[in-house]
């Protein structure tokens, strides 16, 4: 993967640091348990959505038509990497725009963690601020541009972050039901 990286990026720094890595285990971790939580506490009524599987399953055969193609050549494993970080990121947008709107329509955002929000802000500013360092520091902006997932995580992150912390203090400051 470095080699592929570095052929296509020949002055790129490598966009992979060890927090990297570190962070997507960890998340691995904690997504796993929570699906394992899924599979053992009682779910009622509760069901995924028709327009929830079939986003899953897009996902999932793009995956494994870009498996197929790399595994024959097709495509470099490098883009096949790139296509999973493409379905992250519109993971990211999708997960983020119904609580936004579930905000919007109930005119309140009781009942929900805004503590959540501020690390993602945080974790998101951080991401972005890791790459213009490092951009910065070996003159290469165009190693920002050789991970455009990440940096868009980052950005996406941060700017519903800003409109859930509007929508916490300032336009539904005062409601205080459900509704």
């Amino acid at each position: 993967m470095k080699e592929e990286y570095f052929n296509r990026y020949p002055r790129g720094l490598n966009p992979v640091q060890v927090n990297d890595i570190v962070f997507a285990v960890h998340a691995a971790a904690a997504t796993l348990f929570t699906l394992f939580q899924c599979f053992i506490y009682e779910r009622g009524e509760q069901r995924v959505s028709i327009t929830a599987s079939s986003i899953m399953g897009i996902f999932g055969l793009c995956l494994i038509i870009s498996i197929i193609l790399s595994a024959t050549n097709v495509i470099h494993w490098l883009d096949f990497l790139y296509i999973c970080s493409y379905v992250k990121l519109t993971i990211t947008l999708i997960k983020y725009i119904p609580q936004a709107y579930m905000n919007y329509k109930r005119k309140s955002t009781v009942g929900w963690s805004i503590g959540n929000i501020f690390l993602d802000f945080t974790g998101g500013s951080l991401s972005m601020l890791q790459m213009i360092i490092n951009a910065y520091n070996y003159n290469d902006w165009v190693s920002i541009f050789g991970d455009p997932t990440k940096f868009g995580l980052g950005l996406f992150s941060v700017a519903f972050d800003i409109f859930f912390i509007i929508q916490h203090y300032i336009l539904y400051k005062h409601s205080n039901t459900f509704s």
